[in-house]
């Protein structure tokens, strides 16, 4: 599987954003998958993950109610719909694919196998 994210770019406190990630492959609709960041100096953390259905979702504590995250498997493409944006929301942004797909959703970046090229999001005070 190969993802390419896309969308991110410099918005003010209080705005919206919506990134994308496109998968290639045919294997797209049977794979769990994630929105993972990473801010300068930090490791990368988890944000999202949606189910290969679509049906279960999870979310970090710090976006909860905030983001969501979506997927279309006709299209092979993953959303994460950012509304309330924060300064400490500032960080590049990463799709990610788990090729066991089990549940619970994974949350640990080390239990994805695939990862985008990451797409950088700056949210200005």
């Amino acid at each position: 599987v190969q993802l390419q994210a896309f969308g991110g770019g410099l918005v003010q406190a209080g705005g919206s954003l919506r990134l994308s990630c496109t998968a290639s492959g045919r294997t797209f609709s049977l794979i769990n998958m994630a929105w993972f960041r990473q801010a300068p100096g930090k490791e990368r953390e988890f944000v999202a993950a949606i189910s290969r259905g679509g049906g279960t979702k999870s979310y970090a504590d710090a976006v909860k109610g905030r983001f969501t995250i979506s997927r279309n498997n006709g299209y092979s493409v993953l959303w994460l719909q950012m509304t309330n944006l924060k300064f400490e929301d500032t960080a590049v942004y990463y799709c990610a694919a788990d090729r066991s797909s089990t549940t619970p959703l994974e949350r640990y970046a080390s239990d994805y196998d695939f990862w985008g090229q990451g797409t950088q999001v700056t949210v200005s005070s």
